[in-house]
């Protein structure tokens, strides 16, 4: 069946959802929203999209036995907002144990004076090492964010964003990749992010 799609989305429920698919078709990528494990085994690419909370998240993934099945995979998987923090160890948002894929804990952003949380607006990157993902993306491209939580900088940050301090933007571990803006949202420079894993090799 995943022949017939370029792109699984799995179904986070998020509002996002058509937004997203909307994008993908202006690239013209097939797509379908699916919570189907055999579908989503089966991908060539996978999107783990995210709105809301970490907790209610993870419990949607588990009862559909996906946190068991998106760590075995071996095509593509981009996290977005949300779905990209999923791919850590832990988050302080409802002291939620994730999918373990990249190393370190999401913590929740503390507001500063002209620094308000959530993190809400456009913002640009400090790249701190090229990857395919990020071709064509330069540093005063801006993109949006919005998220109350953030992960630090560590081993797997391909790009970070500068919110009082610097934050994970990009980050990568082999064939899973996250993006805490939303390129569906970003304008031609998010259209470029999911045009560049639309080109990423499958397995």
């Amino acid at each position: 069946m995943s022949a017939a799609h370029d792109v699984v989305i799995i179904d986070s429920g998020g509002a996002n959802l058509a937004s997203l698919r909307y994008a993908l078709d202006r690239l013209g990528a097939r797509s379908v929203v699916s919570s189907d494990a055999a579908l989503i085994a089966e991908a060539p690419r996978v999107l783990l999209p995210g709105v809301g909370a970490a907790a209610d998240a993870m419990a949607r993934l588990r009862a559909q036995g996906l946190d068991q099945l998106i760590p075995q995979l071996r095509a593509p998987l981009l996290g977005i907002c949300l779905g990209m923090q999923l791919l850590f160890e832990h988050s302080a948002e409802g002291d939620t144990a994730c999918l373990g894929l990249l190393q370190g804990r999401i913590e929740r952003l503390r507001p500063a004076p002209g620094l308000p949380v959530p993190h809400m607006g456009w913002n640009t990157l400090a790249i701190m090492r090229e990857d395919p993902l990020l071709d064509g993306i330069d540093a005063g491209d801006r993109l949006y964010f919005v998220h109350g939580f953030a992960a630090p900088v560590g081993d797997a940050t391909l790009a970070s964003v500068d919110y009082g301090s610097a934050l994970s933007a990009v980050v990568r571990r082999n064939n899973f990749l996250g993006v805490q803006f939303h390129p569906e949202r970003s304008s031609s420079a998010g259209a470029r992010v999911l045009k560049n894993f639309l080109a990423i090799p499958c397995c």
